[in-house]
Parts: C-alpha cells; structure tokens; sequence
C-alpha cells in the first residue's frame, strides 16, 4: 500500500488509513478486557439492548443490531434525536444502552446521558467513542475507546473503528466469553484490512475511474439491506458533505416508488454483499441497467450483472463487510467534491463534531 504521506490531502490519508483504524480497534479490545467483562455481567440483567447514535455513528451499529437479532437478542437502533425527544421511557433499569459517538460530544448525546441521569431508574450505559476524554465517557457506566486516532474530515477511520469494537461487542452480547469475542474480532478486522489495503492499493487511480464511472449523472442512490446498511447510509451521508446530493434507501422499499427515478440521469451504488437477499439486490442492479442507470454492485466476488461496474470486497466476516464495501463510495466522494471546486473533507456549513440540535 503507498504511504500516507504520499497522498494528496487529509481527506484522502484518512480513507487510506482506514485498514490500520480497524487494526487498532481490534487491539484495543485486548486492553479493555476488563470493561468487557463488566459489559458481559450487565446484559445478563437487561430484557433489551439499545443502540443509538448520530450521524456515522448511528450507521456504524447496523450489522451489531442485525446479528444480535438474528441470534434472538432483543436488540434496537434508534438515533439518538428520537431517543432524547419521543422514546426515552424504553430507556430503563432493564436496558443496557449502546451509545455511540465518534466525539462524546454531539449535541443529542451530550443532552441524553444528562437526562438518563436524571432517572430515578436508568440503563446501563456503554460508550463507544474515539478517545475517553469526552462528556458521553465521563456519564457512562462503561467506556470503550476505539482507538481511531485523530480525524478532521467525514467519517472514515472512526467508523471502521467503530465497527469493529461493535463487531466485538455484538458477539460478547450475544454470548460469546471475553477471550473468544477478542479473539474472533481479532481475525476478522486482519482479513477486512487486508481486502481494504487492496482495494486502496492506488485510490487516486481508482477514483478517477468511480468519477468517470458516474459521469456527472444527478441523482445517485445507494441501495442495501439489513448489515449493508452501514455502506450504503454512510456513503451517502459522506457524498453529502462533500457537497454531492444522495440518497441511501432500504433496496426491498426502492421497489415502492423511487424505482421511477431510474433512467439514464441515474447513477447507483447497490450493496450486494448479504447472502440472503444477494439475489434480490442483483436482480435490482439488473434492472436498473436495463433502465440506463450507471449501477456499481459490490460483492463479495464481484459477481454483478453485465453492463454493471463490479466491486469485489473478497468473503469477509459480515460484521465488517459495510467497513470495506464503503470504500468505493468514499474515494468517490472525495473526487467530487475536488470536481466541485470544495477541498476535499472540509465543511463549508456544518462541522465534524454538530454541537447544536
């Protein structure tokens, strides 16, 4: 892989240095061992897990949340906003709460862990952040630090950092013990940072070919279900704060009315990548090429229908499938915002960290 320092700008080191975030978060599982094992003693007293967050914090926790409920864990995903506003009251002595924020600073969460203070009866907050020098930290019960490492641009390193101590928590939740969580975590980050470093072996080069791929198109859609998710929300999300309008919806509900947008003024990116729907999700790509839509489909073995582009993320731990599959959408992101006359990464209106509802 090139050095980061080779790269054009912090953007651009910051996807790039995606691979070693995920390297260090599983690492950083090993010294938390302890909180773990606390985290471990207080699920088996809560009847729900709730996880919640903002922004790419929010998108992060799809595959934990897919995997617990495939396993029979009563487990939520609500963003933080609706938490604080409309739902609260299921946050109670019998929830244990995920909360996650890549600064332990954002408006929402800061006001929440406040208010669950408050509570004659409360969950059992766990927080995930990047670092632990931070407001949401500090009211928790539990601290886990992702160990991400510094980020000034849109979410990158901290969300595949985030995923991957999710990836570790899910399975300590689900009733894994402390050793075997670590240890298959541990696995899984290696063999997703490797398929990271390749598909990021030139980025430049690549994305040039996702701009040309894309082809100045106006509408771009990005399509996935349930642990693809975490790709598809947060590569729009990225794709909008680089000034680029997208939209991330459900592929099951893109059938229900937005399949009329599809023609040649389209461009989308469908996440193929989850065995029991692949076929749906590829049946959709098709039809979206017969439409005239330019459609990038990502799999694991880059199987997508002829006349789509095809991104190959190799066979990974689903938990950490989203971490890899966004990369695509990252570099093309940062292309166009370069195209649009913004420096890649900066905010022009809103911030990294939203310290205001």
């Amino acid at each position: 892989m090139r050095s980061l320092e080779g790269l054009s700008d912090r953007f651009l080191g910051e996807i790039a240095g995606q691979p070693d975030a995920m390297r260090r978060a599983a690492a950083s599982l090993v010294d938390q061992r302890d909180e773990l094992e606390r985290i471990r003693e207080a699920s088996e007293a809560a009847r729900t897990i709730v996880f919640t967050g903002m922004g790419g914090s929010y998108d992060a926790c799809y595959p934990a949340v897919n995997d617990l409920a495939a396993r029979g864990v009563a487990a939520l995903l609500v963003d933080a906003a609706e938490v604080l506003h409309f739902r609260r009251p299921i946050l109670n002595a019998r929830t244990l709460a995920v909360v996650v924020s890549q600064s332990g600073e954002s408006a929402e969460i800061v006001r929440l862990v406040n208010e669950l203070a408050k509570q004659r009866t409360r969950p059992f907050v766990v927080a995930l952040t990047n670092g632990t020098n931070n407001d949401l930290a500090r009211r928790a019960d539990i601290e886990l630090d992702t160990w991400a490492g510094p980020e000034s641009g849109p979410s990158s390193m901290t969300f595949a950092a985030s995923m991957t101590t999710l990836s570790g928590l899910a399975r300590l939740l689900a009733g894994d013990s402390v050793e075997t969580a670590v240890d298959r975590t541990r696995t899984a980050a290696e063999g997703a940072a490797r398929s990271a470093e390749r598909l990021l072996d030139d980025p430049e080069a690549l994305a040039v070919e996702l701009e040309a791929w894309h082809g100045g198109r106006d509408v771009i859609v990005l399509l996935g279900r349930g642990p693809a998710r975490a790709a598809t929300e947060l590569g729009a999300l990225v794709l909008k704060e680089s000034g680029v309008m997208a939209e991330s919806v459900e592929a099951g509900l893109f059938r229900h009315g937005p399949l009329e947008l599809a023609g040649p003024g389209m461009s989308a990116i469908v996440m193929a990548t989850e065995p029991e729907t692949r076929r749906l999700d590829l049946g959709l790509a098709a039809d979206l090429v017969d439409a005239g839509a330019a459609v990038m489909v990502v799999t694991p073995d880059g199987e997508a229908p002829k006349g789509a582009r095809a991104v190959a993320t190799g066979y990974l731990d689903r938990a950490l499938m989203s971490a890899v599959g966004v990369i695509p959408t990252q570099l093309l992101a940062w292309r166009l915002a370069g195209a649009r006359g913004r420096t890649p990464g900066a905010y022009l209106r809103a911030s990294k960290v939203t310290t205001r509802e």
